[in-house]
Protein backbone atom coordinates (compact mmCIF):
# COMPACT_ATOMS: atom_id res chain seq x y z
CA UNK A 1 0.00 0.00 0.00
CA UNK A 2 1.38 3.39 -0.70
CA UNK A 3 0.23 6.36 1.12
CA UNK A 4 -0.97 8.96 -1.05
CA UNK A 5 1.03 12.07 -2.06
CA UNK A 6 1.17 15.72 -1.31
CA UNK A 7 2.65 16.77 -4.91
CA UNK A 8 0.68 19.52 -7.03
CA UNK A 9 -1.81 17.44 -9.36
CA UNK A 10 0.18 16.71 -12.72
CA UNK A 11 -2.25 19.25 -14.82
CA UNK A 12 -3.23 22.07 -12.34
CA UNK A 13 -6.29 21.97 -10.28
CA UNK A 14 -8.87 23.86 -12.85
CA UNK A 15 -9.53 22.00 -16.09
CA UNK A 16 -12.28 22.95 -18.91
CA UNK A 17 -13.25 19.87 -20.51
CA UNK A 18 -13.53 22.80 -23.69
CA UNK A 19 -16.08 22.39 -26.45
CA UNK A 20 -14.73 21.65 -29.89
CA UNK A 21 -15.88 24.73 -31.94
CA UNK A 22 -17.36 24.54 -35.57
CA UNK A 23 -17.93 27.22 -37.84
CA UNK A 24 -21.43 27.67 -39.13
CA UNK A 25 -21.33 25.15 -41.95
CA UNK A 26 -19.94 22.39 -39.83
CA UNK A 27 -16.34 22.60 -40.12
CA UNK A 28 -13.26 22.42 -37.68
CA UNK A 29 -13.06 26.22 -36.45
CA UNK A 30 -9.45 26.16 -35.34
CA UNK A 31 -9.55 29.95 -34.80
CA UNK A 32 -12.40 29.56 -32.81
CA UNK A 33 -11.20 27.12 -30.77
CA UNK A 34 -7.62 29.53 -29.98
CA UNK A 35 -9.82 32.28 -28.93
CA UNK A 36 -12.00 29.69 -26.47
CA UNK A 37 -8.45 28.37 -25.39
CA UNK A 38 -7.23 31.80 -24.97
CA UNK A 39 -10.33 33.24 -22.44
CA UNK A 40 -10.30 29.73 -20.89
CA UNK A 41 -6.83 30.21 -19.72
CA UNK A 42 -7.02 34.25 -18.98
CA UNK A 43 -10.04 32.90 -16.54
CA UNK A 44 -8.10 30.74 -14.37
CA UNK A 45 -8.21 27.77 -16.46
CA UNK A 46 -4.85 25.57 -15.12
CA UNK A 47 -5.76 23.10 -17.83
CA UNK A 48 -7.49 22.44 -21.10
CA UNK A 49 -9.26 18.71 -21.96
CA UNK A 50 -9.77 18.35 -25.79
CA UNK A 51 -11.84 16.26 -27.76
CA UNK A 52 -13.26 14.58 -24.99
CA UNK A 53 -16.80 13.46 -24.40
CA UNK A 54 -17.50 17.68 -24.27
CA UNK A 55 -15.59 18.37 -27.32
CA UNK A 56 -17.36 15.71 -29.44
CA UNK A 57 -15.08 13.15 -29.88
CA UNK A 58 -17.42 10.70 -31.54
CA UNK A 59 -17.89 12.70 -34.72
CA UNK A 60 -14.64 14.67 -34.99
CA UNK A 61 -11.72 12.69 -37.38
CA UNK A 62 -8.24 11.69 -36.45
CA UNK A 63 -7.08 14.40 -38.45
CA UNK A 64 -9.33 16.83 -36.72
CA UNK A 65 -8.09 15.75 -33.32
CA UNK A 66 -4.63 16.23 -33.77
CA UNK A 67 -5.39 19.90 -35.71
CA UNK A 68 -7.03 20.87 -32.21
CA UNK A 69 -4.20 20.54 -30.33
CA UNK A 70 -1.75 21.60 -32.52
CA UNK A 71 -4.03 24.68 -32.66
CA UNK A 72 -4.88 24.97 -28.82
CA UNK A 73 -1.41 24.43 -28.17
CA UNK A 74 0.04 27.26 -29.81
CA UNK A 75 -2.41 29.50 -28.74
CA UNK A 76 -1.72 28.63 -24.69
CA UNK A 77 1.88 27.69 -25.10
CA UNK A 78 2.88 26.65 -21.48
CA UNK A 79 0.23 28.30 -19.42
CA UNK A 80 -1.89 25.55 -19.25
CA UNK A 81 -1.42 22.03 -19.76
CA UNK A 82 -2.94 20.48 -22.73
CA UNK A 83 -5.04 17.13 -22.48
CA UNK A 84 -5.92 15.34 -25.27
CA UNK A 85 -8.86 12.64 -25.28
CA UNK A 86 -8.18 10.04 -27.59
CA UNK A 87 -9.82 6.66 -25.85
CA UNK A 88 -12.37 4.98 -28.25
CA UNK A 89 -14.12 1.36 -28.26
CA UNK A 90 -10.89 0.07 -29.64
CA UNK A 91 -7.57 -0.54 -27.93
CA UNK A 92 -5.39 -0.47 -31.81
CA UNK A 93 -7.31 2.90 -32.33
CA UNK A 94 -6.74 4.30 -29.45
CA UNK A 95 -3.14 3.60 -29.16
CA UNK A 96 -2.64 5.56 -32.74
CA UNK A 97 -4.31 8.30 -31.62
CA UNK A 98 -2.29 8.60 -28.25
CA UNK A 99 0.93 8.61 -30.62
CA UNK A 100 -0.74 11.22 -32.99
CA UNK A 101 -1.54 13.37 -29.93
CA UNK A 102 1.87 13.44 -28.40
CA UNK A 103 3.10 14.00 -32.05
CA UNK A 104 0.67 16.93 -31.86
CA UNK A 105 2.21 18.83 -28.50
CA UNK A 106 -0.33 17.53 -26.31
CA UNK A 107 1.16 17.30 -22.23
CA UNK A 108 -1.24 14.29 -21.20
CA UNK A 109 -3.99 11.96 -22.33
CA UNK A 110 -7.66 11.45 -21.59
CA UNK A 111 -8.50 7.46 -22.45
CA UNK A 112 -11.85 6.48 -21.72
CA UNK A 113 -12.90 2.92 -20.78
CA UNK A 114 -13.30 0.78 -24.14
CA UNK A 115 -17.61 1.80 -24.73
CA UNK A 116 -20.27 -0.57 -25.83
CA UNK A 117 -18.66 -3.65 -26.15
CA UNK A 118 -18.90 -4.35 -21.93
CA UNK A 119 -15.37 -5.52 -21.15
CA UNK A 120 -14.34 -7.84 -17.90
CA UNK A 121 -12.32 -5.72 -16.12
CA UNK A 122 -9.27 -7.84 -16.88
CA UNK A 123 -9.57 -6.73 -20.58
CA UNK A 124 -9.93 -2.84 -18.91
CA UNK A 125 -6.58 -3.17 -16.87
CA UNK A 126 -4.85 -4.49 -20.63
CA UNK A 127 -6.75 -1.58 -22.78
CA UNK A 128 -4.95 0.98 -20.58
CA UNK A 129 -2.26 -0.69 -19.75
CA UNK A 130 -1.19 -1.11 -23.53
CA UNK A 131 -2.11 2.62 -24.02
CA UNK A 132 0.09 3.50 -20.99
CA UNK A 133 2.85 1.45 -22.32
CA UNK A 134 2.61 2.87 -25.79
CA UNK A 135 3.14 6.79 -25.21
CA UNK A 136 5.50 8.46 -23.22
CA UNK A 137 2.91 10.99 -21.73
CA UNK A 138 1.01 10.76 -18.54
CA UNK A 139 -2.02 9.26 -19.00
CA UNK A 140 -5.67 10.17 -16.89
CA UNK A 141 -7.88 7.65 -16.80
CA UNK A 142 -11.47 8.64 -17.52
CA UNK A 143 -14.36 6.32 -15.35
CA UNK A 144 -18.31 7.32 -16.45
CA UNK A 145 -19.84 3.92 -16.58
CA UNK A 146 -23.20 5.63 -17.29
CA UNK A 147 -22.00 6.30 -21.04
CA UNK A 148 -19.37 3.39 -21.51
CA UNK A 149 -21.34 0.38 -19.90
CA UNK A 150 -18.33 -0.42 -17.77
CA UNK A 151 -16.96 0.81 -14.50
CA UNK A 152 -13.47 1.19 -13.84
CA UNK A 153 -13.87 -0.94 -10.23
CA UNK A 154 -12.19 0.36 -7.28
CA UNK A 155 -9.75 -2.44 -7.20
CA UNK A 156 -8.77 -2.47 -11.14
CA UNK A 157 -7.88 1.22 -10.15
CA UNK A 158 -5.44 0.27 -7.59
CA UNK A 159 -3.42 -2.38 -9.97
CA UNK A 160 -3.35 -0.04 -12.49
CA UNK A 161 -1.97 2.92 -10.49
CA UNK A 162 0.99 1.02 -10.21
CA UNK A 163 1.84 2.20 -13.79
CA UNK A 164 4.16 5.27 -13.62
CA UNK A 165 2.61 6.94 -16.26
CA UNK A 166 -1.16 6.69 -15.32
CA UNK A 167 -1.23 9.39 -13.04
CA UNK A 168 -4.80 10.62 -12.60
CA UNK A 169 -8.55 10.01 -12.79
CA UNK A 170 -11.39 11.96 -14.60
CA UNK A 171 -14.15 10.22 -11.72
CA UNK A 172 -17.90 10.47 -13.24
CA UNK A 173 -19.14 7.18 -11.51
CA UNK A 174 -20.74 8.48 -8.65
CA UNK A 175 -19.05 6.34 -5.87
CA UNK A 176 -17.36 8.36 -3.38
CA UNK A 177 -16.84 5.54 -1.34
CA UNK A 178 -14.99 3.78 -3.88
CA UNK A 179 -13.37 7.55 -5.26
CA UNK A 180 -12.03 7.24 -1.38
CA UNK A 181 -11.12 4.36 -1.26
CA UNK A 182 -8.65 4.53 -4.38
CA UNK A 183 -7.62 7.59 -3.10
CA UNK A 184 -6.34 6.48 0.49
CA UNK A 185 -4.39 4.00 -1.50
CA UNK A 186 -2.71 5.77 -4.56
CA UNK A 187 -1.32 8.61 -5.73
CA UNK A 188 -3.58 9.23 -8.71
CA UNK A 189 -5.34 12.81 -9.09
CA UNK A 190 -8.97 12.27 -8.99
CA UNK A 191 -10.86 15.07 -10.71
CA UNK A 192 -14.36 15.20 -10.47
CA UNK A 193 -16.00 15.79 -14.23
CA UNK A 194 -19.32 16.27 -12.19
CA UNK A 195 -19.71 20.26 -11.73
CA UNK A 196 -22.42 19.43 -8.50
CA UNK A 197 -19.16 17.36 -6.97
CA UNK A 198 -16.48 19.91 -7.41
CA UNK A 199 -16.31 21.13 -3.77
CA UNK A 200 -17.48 17.53 -1.97
CA UNK A 201 -14.42 15.63 -3.89
CA UNK A 202 -12.26 18.45 -3.88
CA UNK A 203 -12.85 18.38 0.42
CA UNK A 204 -11.71 14.86 0.27
CA UNK A 205 -8.29 15.21 -1.13
CA UNK A 206 -9.43 15.35 -4.48
CA UNK A 207 -7.30 17.00 -7.21
CA UNK A 208 -9.92 19.13 -8.79
CA UNK A 209 -12.11 19.22 -12.09
CA UNK A 210 -12.14 18.49 -15.23
CA UNK A 211 -15.49 21.09 -15.88
CA UNK A 212 -17.83 21.17 -18.90
CA UNK A 213 -19.46 24.12 -17.07
CA UNK A 214 -16.28 25.94 -16.91
CA UNK A 215 -16.71 26.54 -20.30
CA UNK A 216 -18.60 29.88 -19.78
CA UNK A 217 -18.06 30.52 -16.18
CA UNK A 218 -14.45 29.37 -15.88
CA UNK A 219 -13.43 31.93 -13.71
CA UNK A 220 -16.39 31.31 -10.44
CA UNK A 221 -15.47 27.78 -10.58
CA UNK A 222 -12.41 28.46 -9.88
CA UNK A 223 -13.32 30.49 -7.17
CA UNK A 224 -15.12 27.02 -5.56
CA UNK A 225 -11.25 25.75 -4.69
CA UNK A 226 -9.15 28.99 -4.18
CA UNK A 227 -11.67 29.84 -1.26
CA UNK A 228 -11.19 26.39 -0.05
CA UNK A 229 -7.34 26.18 -0.71
CA UNK A 230 -7.41 29.74 1.16
CA UNK A 231 -9.32 28.14 4.44
CA UNK A 232 -12.64 29.66 3.60
CA UNK A 233 -14.51 26.70 3.85
CA UNK A 234 -17.97 28.60 3.80
CA UNK A 235 -16.68 30.74 1.16
CA UNK A 236 -16.10 27.90 -1.00
CA UNK A 237 -19.91 26.33 -0.04
CA UNK A 238 -21.43 29.46 -0.85
CA UNK A 239 -19.47 29.81 -4.24
CA UNK A 240 -20.87 25.89 -4.90
CA UNK A 241 -24.36 26.68 -3.85
CA UNK A 242 -24.52 29.97 -6.18
CA UNK A 243 -23.30 27.79 -9.36
CA UNK A 244 -26.06 25.10 -8.72
CA UNK A 245 -28.77 26.74 -10.80
CA UNK A 246 -26.86 26.95 -13.88
CA UNK A 247 -24.90 23.74 -13.36
CA UNK A 248 -28.44 21.97 -12.80
CA UNK A 249 -29.59 23.77 -16.15
CA UNK A 250 -26.38 22.85 -18.62
CA UNK A 251 -25.89 19.27 -17.09
CA UNK A 252 -28.96 17.80 -15.28
CA UNK A 253 -31.65 19.32 -17.78
CA UNK A 254 -32.26 16.39 -19.82
CA UNK A 255 -29.91 17.96 -23.02
CA UNK A 256 -25.53 16.52 -22.83
CA UNK A 257 -23.67 19.07 -21.27
CA UNK A 258 -21.92 19.79 -25.21
CA UNK A 259 -25.19 21.31 -26.32
CA UNK A 260 -25.80 23.28 -23.58
CA UNK A 261 -22.68 24.57 -23.14
CA UNK A 262 -22.61 25.39 -26.92
CA UNK A 263 -25.88 27.29 -26.75
CA UNK A 264 -24.41 29.45 -23.67
CA UNK A 265 -21.26 30.62 -25.71
CA UNK A 266 -23.08 31.38 -28.86
CA UNK A 267 -25.35 33.64 -26.89
CA UNK A 268 -22.08 35.00 -25.35
CA UNK A 269 -20.95 36.28 -28.75
CA UNK A 270 -18.11 33.12 -27.91
CA UNK A 271 -16.59 30.57 -30.35
CA UNK A 272 -18.33 27.13 -30.10
CA UNK A 273 -20.93 27.13 -32.95
CA UNK A 274 -23.38 24.22 -34.31
CA UNK A 275 -23.03 20.71 -32.73
CA UNK A 276 -22.75 17.81 -34.68
CA UNK A 277 -25.52 15.38 -35.73
CA UNK A 278 -26.88 13.28 -34.04
CA UNK A 279 -26.70 15.81 -31.45
CA UNK A 280 -28.78 18.74 -32.20
CA UNK A 281 -29.07 22.29 -30.91
CA UNK A 282 -31.21 23.99 -27.75
CA UNK A 283 -34.09 25.25 -28.13
CA UNK A 284 -34.88 29.28 -27.85
CA UNK A 285 -36.58 28.45 -24.41
CA UNK A 286 -33.88 26.32 -22.91
CA UNK A 287 -30.85 28.66 -24.20
CA UNK A 288 -33.36 31.74 -22.40
CA UNK A 289 -33.30 29.60 -19.02
CA UNK A 290 -29.79 29.02 -19.75
CA UNK A 291 -28.79 32.66 -20.44
CA UNK A 292 -30.93 33.90 -17.13
CA UNK A 293 -28.66 32.02 -14.97
CA UNK A 294 -25.81 32.64 -16.19
CA UNK A 295 -26.48 36.00 -16.28
CA UNK A 296 -27.77 35.72 -12.51
CA UNK A 297 -24.72 33.89 -11.35
CA UNK A 298 -22.57 36.66 -12.77
CA UNK A 299 -23.90 39.38 -11.13
CA UNK A 300 -22.90 37.83 -8.06
CA UNK A 301 -18.32 38.59 -7.27
CA UNK A 302 -16.11 35.69 -5.90
CA UNK A 303 -17.52 36.14 -2.13
CA UNK A 304 -21.01 36.17 -3.29
CA UNK A 305 -21.99 40.02 -2.73
CA UNK A 306 -24.09 41.14 -5.44
CA UNK A 307 -22.34 43.55 -7.40
CA UNK A 308 -24.98 45.04 -9.47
Amino acid sequence: MTSPSSAPPPFGRALCAMVTPFTDDGLLDLDGAQVLAERLVAEGCDGLVLSGTTGESPTTSDSEKAALVRAVAEAVGDRAAIVAGVGSFATRHTVETALQAEKAGADGLLVVTPYYSRPPQDAVEAHFLEVADASGLPIALYDIPGRTGTRIEPETMLRLAEHPRIVAVKDCAYDLMGTQKVLSRTDLAYYTGCDEYILAQYAVSGAGYISTVANVVPRQLRAVIDAFDAGDTAGARLLQQQAMELIELMMGSGLPGTVTAKALLGALGLPGGPVRAPLRPAGREATDGLLAAYEAMSRLSPTGADIC
